[in-house]
């Protein structure tokens, strides 16, 4: 006996079935392609609420969890032959794919189901991603002066020193 796979999973390397996700049907877990990811994959678990990924990076495990109301919208973008429904987020690599298809009517059936049930805009096809704000790698507060060198205060010369090389030494006697 054969062990079945997940509804909606990714499948092996020349299948033909293509990821299809089912909105009525959430939550759904499944695994996803991500190019940083140990293996290049990442499992992904949708609910109506948040969105779970979860990947390794140089062998440490870790879980982001993302709220459905901090994506963008649901975007139709096109692949060579198909066209992929998206959940896009502001930092393009939390952003989740819901479905492939070659069919477009399918697509927009699907794509305004996702924004109804997800409560998201439908966003369109050409808008430009915009990379997500950098993150400081550091405390703003380390390029500040030490604590105990904010007590003392900057020292200035009040007067430079005053040079009188080759001038005659003129000493007053009383």
């Amino acid at each position: 006996m054969r062990r079945q796979t997940t509804t909606g999973g990714s499948h092996p390397v020349g299948s033909s079935r293509a990821l299809r996700l089912d909105p009525l049907t959430l939550p759904i877990r499944y695994d996803a392609h991500d190019i940083r990811a140990d293996g290049g994959v990442r499992q992904i678990e949708l609910h109506r609420e948040r969105v779970i990924l979860h990947r390794a990076v140089a062998g440490m495990r870790m879980a982001i969890k993302v709220q459905v109301s901090d994506f963008r919208g649901i975007v139709c973008r096109g692949l060579d032959d198909a066209r992929i429904l998206m959940l896009v987020h502001r930092d393009p690599s939390l952003s989740v794919p819901l479905y492939i298809s070659e069919d477009a009517e399918e697509i927009e059936r699907v794509r305004e189901l996702w924004s109804e049930i997800l409560s998201l805009p439908l966003l369109p096809d050409d808008t430009p991603r915009l990379p997500a704000p950098r993150r400081r790698r550091r405390c703003v507060i380390s390029r500040r002066r030490p604590r105990f060198l904010v007590r003392r205060r900057v020292g200035a010369l009040l007067e430079p020193a005053r040079c009188y090389a080759g001038e005659r030494e003129i000493i007053a006697r009383t």
